[in-house]
């Protein structure tokens, strides 16, 4: 399948791409050749071939979501060299100096 200049940047606008005529003219065999390629791939005889969704067999394994007690605020601090009302004090970010 081959395409022309005018689909080339036609899908070049649906992908929101600024391309120069040499882009275009280079992209135009490039598709072209991706397509062709994919066209064989039509070719092959799947009709006994059994749908998968992975050939490896592996599985993601996953432990179940527990919740856990968390440390306690004066533990979360304890190690904080500046701390102001319960909370970790730092320098500001966004400073105007």
């Amino acid at each position: 399948m081959s395409l022309t200049k005018d689909e080339v940047k036609h899908v070049a606008k649906l992908a929101s791409l600024t391309l120069t005529d040499e882009e275009v003219t280079k992209l135009e065999g490039q598709l072209s050749e991706t397509l062709e390629f994919v066209d064989k791939l039509n070719e092959v005889d799947t009709e006994n071939v059994e749908a998968t969704h992975s050939v490896t067999g592996l599985q993601n394994i996953m432990r179940s979501d527990e919740s856990e007690p968390s440390l306690s605020q004066e533990q979360a601090l304890q190690n904080s060299k500046n701390t102001e009302n319960g909370q970790f004090k730092i320098k500001a970010i966004f400073e105007n100096d």
